[in-house]
């Protein structure tokens, strides 16, 4: 093989796996060049084997994330998560070796690998007598946060860790990151409430507002690591309604705002004829003429959140919100349908 063509080779080998061999340490790390813990950062780390499952409604039209105002958590950019089983790791190692043997030589820095993984420095031949025993761990980087600086922050090289263990090491991908993870990408069906009248609310006169029954339904997101036992999934169930007129012309039905969930899992009580003159558990009543325009009434529907994990692990996540808005138009006239 000419030395035109092994560089082709070894650059098409490299963009398919998606990680920078072309410098030390770049086995599944950002290229650095020196210890396990700093380094530049002109490498690529490997795309992240995490994949989630979604259970309940399916996405549509006007759907999103829920939010939480007291979450403090914010997703890593990049972390460590076992990656190889020993053997894998090592015929994939070897062969990028082979290949820059073949191009000339290798680059400064890979006789340390060698001596690291192969010479007992402080692994033997990639613990390919431990294959079924644990794991390499590699830095991986969060698939929704490729372009951010930190993912770049990772910059320890490969390292081993036994089935069962937990590995000492900032970032190490766990049960509750996995869990964090899922959370940012559950996703719930948008609040369309159903209002009575349909069409015009009247000025004095309340405006039914309620959520049929299986309309909301939780919503689970699984994250997992496949081959690892490593799982989390959260979920999301729907609790509580809060309607906001939109206007201080207005008097929320309760005064609260807040419209519990009703056993049946709807919420409110639907508007028929002859309770024109009734309070609706869930409503607003317009004191003033929304003129030419409308009233924007917010409806914001809160989901209680929980995870569970592998290993027993699991617990709460701040409740969540998600809303939308309906333009209401108000008018003056008393008559109402009965």
């Amino acid at each position: 093989m000419t030395r035109r063509v092994a560089l082709a080779v070894l650059t098409a080998t490299t963009f398919f796996l998606g990680v920078d061999t072309a410098v030390a340490g770049g086995i599944g790390t950002n290229g650095a060049q020196s210890d396990e813990t700093s380094g530049d950062s002109s490498g690529r780390v490997l795309d992240s084997r995490v994949t989630f499952k979604v259970e309940g409604r399916t996405p549509s039209k006007g759907s999103g994330t829920i939010t939480s105002a007291s979450v403090d958590w914010e997703p890593p950019a990049c972390w460590y998560e076992p990656y190889w089983k020993a053997k894998d790791f090592k015929t994939y190692t070897e062969a990028n070796w082979s290949m820059y043997e073949s191009v000339g030589g290798d680059p400064a820095g890979i006789a340390d690998d060698k001596a690291r993984y192969k010479g007992g420095h402080p692994y033997k031949n990639f613990n390919v007598d431990k294959n079924d025993e644990g794991m390499w761990w590699v830095a991986a980087t969060n698939p929704k946060m490729k372009d951010d600086p930190a993912a770049n922050d990772c910059k320890r090289k490969p390292f081993w860790v036994d089935n069962g263990d937990n590995p000492d090491v900032p970032q190490a991908i766990d049960t509750e990151t996995l869990a964090g993870l899922a959370h940012q990408r559950t996703v719930v069906p948008p609040t369309k409430v159903s209002l009575a009248p349909n069409g015009k609310s009247t000025v004095n006169a309340p405006t039914w507002v309620w959520l049929d029954k299986g309309t909301f339904k939780p919503v689970s997101v699984t994250a997992s690591l496949p081959g690892t036992g490593l799982w989390a999934t959260t979920t999301a169930k729907p609790v509580s309604l809060h309607i906001d007129p939109g206007t201080e012309d207005a008097e929320s039905l309760p005064a609260s705002g807040e419209c519990v969930i009703n056993d049946d899992g709807s919420i409110g009580e639907p508007y028929a004829r002859g309770k024109a003159e009734l309070t609706p558990p869930c409503g607003v009543r317009y004191l003033r003429s929304s003129g030419d325009g409308t009233y924007g009434l917010k409806a914001t529907l809160t989901w209680e959140i929980t995870w569970e994990g592998a290993g027993g692990t699991g617990g709460d996540l701040p409740d969540g919100t998600f809303a939308t808005t309906t333009e209401v138009p108000v008018q003056e006239i008393q008559s109402v349908n009965r």
